[in-house]
């Protein structure tokens, strides 16, 4: 590990890339690899990677800290669901990893109230790992291959990101809250604004945002596309951690006197007003006012984008002595059984109850389609991080994203509502008091780990095994699709689908039905001689679930061909060994149709020297160059057939 630089002032973030840097440059673009402290998994990407540690002999895990927590897949309608639990908690007791379980709250504010400590790495199967940057860590979400290895002691590879500096002014108005501050990140840059960025916060602003409100900004810096948002540790960070019990773990980390960034922008927060995302997209976001009026089926408040108790106590105290609107589900989902006990110890819960709200268990839930799911052509105004079209579970559904003041304010009125245009004053909830530690249920390492035995039931399957990329390919493109493809399309979430997350043949059944319902069928007449598949910009944006590189894998996909991809799905894969290739000329995308038959020659050498590679069209004739944006590291996997392979071969050497 190097020593951090004594000759120039470093931001946060270069700190942070300097003291775990094991290989590479820090140079924009270049890859790098990184010391990773702490592992994060949650039950929906956990089993396989656990299935991981076990097909390549792990003993006990080599990082500081490994949990793994069950907040996504909690409903028990049959079997699968529980058998799995017991599987998770069995090789957390294997493998020397902490095991969070059902009932126990969204990971990412749990492992912030447990385990989140300034200065330290944290890799986790979920794409919203990043919203540990708030407490000044370098948390980063990736597929559960990249964890497996950082479990197994490997370090992380990624390409050495821009830092962007976000100076933060004013104070935030009545009315107004984190949401909306990165609400307004998004309505600026996009859901691919962030390709390639870490987001650094800092400013005299920050004095008014607590560890929690930067929880909510850092969590949805994922939805810009971003490899990681960044806060200081600072007297915030420090109040949190004492409420935690945990004061101890602070160690304040500050940028330098004179530190620089590679882009800079600026955010008066006194300057925000209510923001609200549109369906279908994190990205497509308006003033709350221009929308007011619409009426409303749904008010959901919770979820790892709102997770706070101040994020609860707030709608609790707007909605004391009243009674939501008739029409209106008022859904309450507490995050973690910490923030429920203290809602029920300060007579909020009661408040919330007594308005008529409906309360469901702590966890992901109806974020990620799991209940909750909003009637056909209704609006639900969520909390949540993501809007993406049939998440929720109701297809064509209208899911819009914003505040909980606006989504109580809503609830309240029956209709899209400005929170400012309620005849109350503002409820003020001071979150730097302290609350009720709850850590009773979260289970350490097992004492005697080799006395442990793995539990598997009947849906947990073997991972199936890849041969190498072959040196030709004759191909047919069996699926075309357009821009902001999401991880969601490819592999829906949702208790139909994701029960089968331990069973790839199964789940591979659900491969892009919500794109084509005849693509599995098709897929599987070329499993054996391979397919390809077009797409446009972002490609794989949202989810970290590398279900949704191994499905299409496991049905014959050889190679993908995009304008450009999102950070974590390429990488998966890479890591499962599909070929990702990006176009040099839009004009190709534009010319190739769905069914086209392209032939590639000479991958091997091509990968490896460098060159362009040319894909023929056998229906045109014409030839397009596509290039690729892989490392030595990332080539020798996809030609090996994925990182297992090669770890496999590794092992046997």
């Amino acid at each position: 590990m190097t020593k951090q630089s004594k000759t120039r002032p470093l931001n946060v973030t270069r700190k942070l890339f300097e003291s775990h840097l094991v290989s590479g440059e820090m140079k924009t673009g270049r890859e790098i690899g990184l010391k990773i402290d702490q592992t994060l998994t949650q039950d929906a990407t956990g089993t396989l990677v656990m299935l991981e540690l076990e097909a390549m002999g792990l003993d006990q895990v080599r990082t500081e800290l490994s949990a793994q927590y069950v907040d996504h897949n909690l409903l028990q309608v049959d079997n699968r669901n529980p058998d799995d639990h017991l599987f998770l908690r069995s090789a957390c007791e294997k493998f020397g990893i902490w095991f969070s379980p059902p009932g126990s709250g969204v990971s990412h504010p749990v492992h912030m109230e447990r385990f989140g400590k300034p200065g330290k790495t944290l890799l986790g199967s979920d794409s919203h790992t990043c919203a540990a940057g708030s407490l000044g860590m370098l948390a980063m979400g990736a597929g559960g291959l990249a964890v497996a290895m950082a479990i197994c002691g490997e370090p992380f590879y990624l390409n050495m990101p821009k830092v962007v500096g976000v100076k933060l002014t004013g104070k935030l108005p009545d009315w107004v809250s984190a949401k909306d501050v990165i609400l307004e990140m998004l309505r600026r840059h996009g859901v691919k604004g962030g390709a390639g960025k870490v987001f650094e916060y800092y400013g005299p602003g920050l004095r008014h945002l607590s560890a929690m409100d930067r929880h909510v900004i850092a969590n949805m810096g994922q939805e810009m596309g971003h490899t990681a948002t960044v806060f200081p540790a600072d007297e915030a960070v420090r109040t949190f951690l004492r409420q935690q019990d945990r004061e101890d773990d602070f160690e304040p980390l500050t940028a330098d006197a004179g530190a620089t960034y590679d882009e800079h922008e600026e955010i008066d927060l006194a300057k925000i007003e209510p923001l609200m995302a549109l369906p279908s997209s994190p990205g497509k976001v308006v003033p709350v006012r221009e929308v007011a009026g619409e009426p409303i089926y749904q008010a959901y408040i919770g979820s790892s984008a709102n997770p706070g108790l101040r994020d609860f106590a707030v709608p609790a105290m707007m909605v004391k002595g009243r009674q939501v609107h008739e029409r209106v589900s008022f859904d309450i989902n507490p995050t973690s059984r910490q923030v429920l006990e203290n809602l029920a110890g300060l007579g909020h819960l009661a408040d919330l109850l007594g308005a008529g709200a409906r309360l469901h268990q702590t966890g992901c839930n109806g974020c990620i389609g799991m209940g909750q799911a909003p009637a056909t052509d209704q609006i639900s105004l969520r909390t949540v991080p993501r809007n993406f079209a049939g998440r929720s579970g109701t297809q064509e559904d209208k899911v819009c994203l914003c505040s909980p003041e606006t989504a109580t304010a809503s609830a309240l009125m029956g209709v899209i509502t400005d929170p400012r245009d309620l005849e109350m004053d503002y409820p003020v909830f001071d979150d730097s008091r302290t609350f009720h530690v709850e850590d009773r249920n979260i289970r350490p390492p097992a004492r005697h780990p080799e006395l442990s035995v793995v539990e598997k039931g009947p849906n947990i399957s073997t991972l199936p095994q890849f041969d190498g990329l072959p040196d030709s390919l004759a191909a047919p493109v069996l699926l075309k699709v357009g821009d902001d493809i999401s991880t969601d399309e490819i592999l829906p979430a949702g208790s139909k689908i994701l029960p089968f997350r331990s069973n790839i043949p199964a789940i591979s059944e659900f491969t892009y039905t919500r794109v084509d319902p005849s693509y599995p069928e098709r897929a599987k007449q070329h499993q054996e001689s391979g397919s390809l598949i077009v797409g446009g910009e972002n490609y794989g944006q949202g989810s970290s679930r590398e279900h949704a590189a191994l499905a299409p894998r496991y049905l014959g996909v050889r190679a993908v061909i995009a304008r450009s991809y999102s950070r974590i799905h390429w990488q998966n894969l890479c890591n499962f060994g599909v070929l990702p290739l990006k176009f040099t000329s839009d004009r190709d995308y534009d010319d190739i149709e769905q069914g086209d038959e392209l032939e590639l020659n000479d991958l091997a050498s091509a990968l490896q020297s460098g060159d362009k590679i040319v894909a023929k069209n056998a229906r045109s004739g014409k030839r397009y160059e596509l290039g690729h944006d892989l490392s030595d590291r990332q080539i020798r996997m996809v030609l090996k057939g994925g990182l297992l392979n090669v770890m496999r071969e590794e092992l046997a050497a």
